[in-house]
């Protein structure tokens, strides 16, 4: 994990200060607030700020004043049927804001998720740092033959090491050339000359989304089938949000991460079976793809 020096000074100030508020707060996140968390080997994840709690999704959905006098048990109830009937706009009323640093390659994959508000740090404006992303060679594997945006087997020891050098070269060189065309005598614009940058890079940016959409996100990106360095970013941000909402985390890892979802037919299948009748796939209605999706949720 690189953080700048200015970028530490800044962080050690803000936990200098202390502040007084009549808002609920969380102890648990309170001491997470401005830690970065290392991920990859140069990125990080930090809480910058957050709103609401567990009990703020349990006002919201009791439209009530204040805390109220419930017992946690009656919330945690509460809380699980809110999630387990999809009713979204409670965890809307919480929020919270990170500050990451990741590579240009997972930025782009991670903006896809449209339902948050996103600042960039600008290499138009100022210079980026000379970070770039390298897999440790247990990531490095041959493109799947199952799956057309997966990993396969992985390499060998001969070969990751040619990759890695491969890697390493390449971002160097752009590196180099990127601080030649900035010099005083070519005086590139900052704007152009980051063109030829790698996509292993490093970038940040800050991330400021709600409760609801981050579990939409945390659903697909934590999963054992998300990409490997972007389901990293997510297992961090797990600890923290189970940390800042635990009731709510339980019923999302419960309801959400845990959990499939079988189809009107697949129910029908399953009800059947349950009934002793022996289904096979060319009996059932299914694709095959459907057929093996649905064994493999049964375990079978």
């Amino acid at each position: 994990m690189t953080l700048t020096p200015e970028q530490l000074a800044e962080i050690e100030a803000a936990r200098a200060a202390t502040r007084t508020t009549l808002r609920p707060t969380v102890p648990a996140l309170e001491e997470l607030l401005f830690t970065a968390v290392p991920v990859l080997d140069h990125g990080f994840i930090r809480v910058v700020d957050y709103m609401g709690d567990d009990a703020a999704v349990v006002q919201a959905a009791r439209v009530s004043y204040g805390r109220g006098t419930r017992k946690a048990l009656e919330d945690a109830g509460l809380i699980r049927y809110l999630m387990r009937h999809w009713h979204s706009t409670p965890f809307e009323m919480c929020e919270i804001k990170f500050h990451v640093k990741l590579p240009i390659f997972v930025a782009r994959q991670w903006i896809r998720h449209r339902t948050a508000n996103v600042n960039e740090y600008s290499a138009r404006y100022s210079v980026l740092d000379k970070d770039y992303y390298l897999p440790a060679p247990a990531h490095l594997a041959k493109q799947s033959k199952v799956n057309n945006q997966g990993r396969g087997e992985v390499l060998d020891a001969a070969t990751a090491e040619r990759v890695l050098g491969l890697l390493r070269e390449d971002a160097e060189q752009t590196y180099g050339h990127y601080e030649e065309m900035l010099d005083e005598e070519t005086g590139l614009a900052r704007e152009l000359a980051r063109m030829n940058l790698t996509l292993n890079t490093y970038t940040q940016w800050y991330w400021k989304t709600d409760l609801h959409n981050l579990f939409h996100f945390l659903r697909l990106r934590a999963d054992a089938h998300a990409q490997y360095e972007i389901r990293v970013y997510a297992e961090a941000m797990m600890k923290i949000v189970e940390a800042w909402v635990p009731l709510s985390y339980a019923a999302f890892r419960d309801y959400r991460l845990g959990a499939v979802t079988f189809s009107a037919k697949m129910l029908e299948l399953l009800r059947r079976m349950l009934a002793g009748e022996a289904v096979t796939q060319e009996a059932s209605g299914l694709s095959k793809r459907e057929w093996a999706e649905f064994m493999a949720a049964l375990g079978r």
